[in-house]
C-alpha cells in the first residue's frame, strides 16, 4: 500500500515535470493573436487522468502550473490560473468518459470532443467575465469595454481553444492507441 502511494506520487511529479517542459515548447497560430500559444502540456495530464483518476489529472495539472510559475518566474498568476482552468475543462470530460464508459476509441474521441467544446466555451465565458477583467487590474491597464472583451473572446479565445483541443486530440489518439495495452495491463494489476 505504501509503495503504491509512493509510486503514484512519483508518477504525478514526473508527469507534472514533463508537462511543464512541454508547456515551455509553445507556438502561436498565424491567424490568432500572438499571446495565444498552443503547447502539448495537456498530454501528460490526460495520461494521469486516464491511468489513475480524474483527481490525478487535477494533481498533475496543478504541479505543471506551479512548476511553470516557479521556474519561469512568470509574474503572471492570472495566465497560470487560466491555464489551469483550461486544462481542467479539457481533461475532466475525457477522464469522465473514459472511467464511466470504459474506453474504446469512440469513447475517447467523444471525451476529447466534449473536452474541446467545454474548454472553448468555458474559457470564453471565464475570459469575458473574470480573466480579462483580472488582467486589466493586474496589469494596471484601463478596463476593457464589453465590446472589446466580446471581440477578444469571439475572434481569439474561442477559436484558439477549439483549435488547441483539436490539435491535442489529433496527437493524443494515436499515442493512446500505442499506450492502450499498457493501460489495460496496469488496470488489471490494480484490480488484483
Amino acid at each position: 500500500m505504501r509503495s503504491s502511494k509512493l509510486t503514484k506520487t512519483i508518477t504525478f511529479a514526473l508527469l507534472g515535470a514533463i508537462s511543464m517542459v512541454l508547456m515551455l515548447l509553445n507556438f502561436p497560430l498565424p491567424i490568432l493573436p500572438s499571446y495565444l500559444k498552443i503547447d502539448f502540456s495537456e498530454i501528460p495530464v490526460l495520461i494521469a487522468a486516464l491511468l489513475f483518476s480524474p483527481l490525478a489529472g487535477v494533481a498533475v495539472e496543478a504541479i505543471k502550473n506551479l512548476l511553470y510559475l516557479i521556474f519561469t518566474g512568470a509574474g503572471d498568476p492570472v495566465g497560470v490560473a487560466a491555464n489551469f482552468l483550461a486544462g481542467m475543462l479539457f481533461v475532466m470530460p475525457v477522464a469522465y468518459f473514459y472511467h464511466k464508459f470504459k474506453a474504446g476509441k469512440k469513447t475517447l474521441i467523444s471525451g476529447l470532443a466534449t473536452g474541446t467544446v467545454a474548454m472553448a466555451v468555458g474559457m470564453s465565458v471565464l475570459n469575458y467575465f473574470i480573466v480579462l477583467p483580472l488582467y486589466s487590474i493586474f496589469l494596471g491597464s484601463p478596463v476593457m469595454s464589453d465590446n472589446a472583451k466580446w471581440v477578444a473572446v469571439t475572434a481569439g479565445i474561442l477559436p484558439f481553444n477549439l483549435v488547441k483541443g483539436i490539435v491535442i486530440a489529433i496527437v493524443f489518439v494515436p499515442l493512446f492507441a500505442k499506450l492502450k495495452p499498457w493501460f489495460a495491463k496496469r488496470n488489471r494489476t490494480a484490480a488484483v
